[in-house]
């Protein structure tokens, strides 16, 4: 069975322990602080400490592998798409040019075009393990509980819940298709050739959206059946309660969306540090 993709990982580490919306709201923090600025000496450090948290977390390569895979790819065809449609968008973004190298008269490299490149692919880079952290240690019903208790309908945070948890069910329902698929003779493995896995994996579209629609319809009815909905309030099984730890966590990355608001304010560069100056 191969590693899923979005999975909640049991564990008992100290992030395993946080809130889920503590989780959830360093997470947007993270990703606000990162977002906002161009500043690459912030997302090295944002990057930097996204990724050392990884270990405390105990989140393996194994586990993260299969993303890390698809989140390269698309950075690298983002990358791409940038350059080939905005070849000038540093130039126009830090207001210097430093020609580096001519290939037309339309594409050349500059010095601002790879720094603007490099922070926007940095961006990505510094907000995605934050990402994984909040999917692979925070079980979908305690995170639900934690937007609840925030003031967040339950309505609301009952339909997040059943996102998180509708992920790997997705990822065992394709799986089981694809083994059955097999079965009848389509080869999906390595072996076939790239074109052919494309069109084999195609076919599996189809009944993976049946298989979801009846699992949908299974779970609206078992809903309906207990009342959901039915009250303006409910009560959590899973409901964790914040610790120090909470605390600490929404200090340090608060602060670090602080800090880099600040920056972008007060900083004569805003949010454009250039070094070529």
């Amino acid at each position: 069975m191969k590693t899923k993709l979005f999975s909640y990982s049991v564990g008992n580490t100290v992030i395993h322990k946080m809130s889920g919306g503590t989780k959830f709201l360093c997470f947007v923090m993270t990703s606000l602080a990162a977002m906002l600025t161009y500043d690459i000496r912030v997302l090295l450090f944002i990057a930097v400490f996204s990724y050392s948290l990884l270990p405390v977390a105990k989140i393996t390569w194994k586990q993260i592998r299969g993303l890390m895979y698809y989140f390269f790819a698309f950075l690298w065809l983002n990358v791409v798409l940038t350059y080939l449609f905005s070849p000038e968008a540093g130039v126009e973004m830090f207001g210097t040019r430093t020609l580096l190298l001519t290939i037309t008269s339309r594409y050349t490299i500059t010095a601002e075009q790879l720094l603007y490149q490099f922070a926007k692919a940095m961006k990505y880079i510094a907000v995605i393990p934050m990402g994984m952290i909040f999917i692979f240690t925070t079980e979908s019903s305690e995170f639900a509980a934690s937007l609840s208790t925030a003031g967040i309908s339950y309505k609301i945070s009952y339909a997040v819940s059943l996102t998180l948890r509708y992920f790997p069910d997705v990822q065992r329902d394709y799986q089981t298709i694809s083994f059955a698929q097999q079965a009848r003779g389509l080869e999906m493995s390595k072996k076939a050739k790239l074109i052919d896995r494309f069109k084999y994996a195609a076919q599996i579209i189809f009944p993976l959206i049946i298989s979801s629609l009846t699992m949908i319809e299974k779970i609206t009815n078992a809903m309906d059946l207990r009342g959901f909905g039915k009250k303006k309030k409910r009560t959590w099984y899973s409901r964790r309660p914040m610790n120090a730890a909470d605390y600490g966590a929404i200090a340090v990355t608060g602060t670090i969306a602080a800090v880099t608001i600040l920056m972008m304010i007060f900083a004569p560069y805003g949010r454009f540090w250039n070094p070529m100056i």
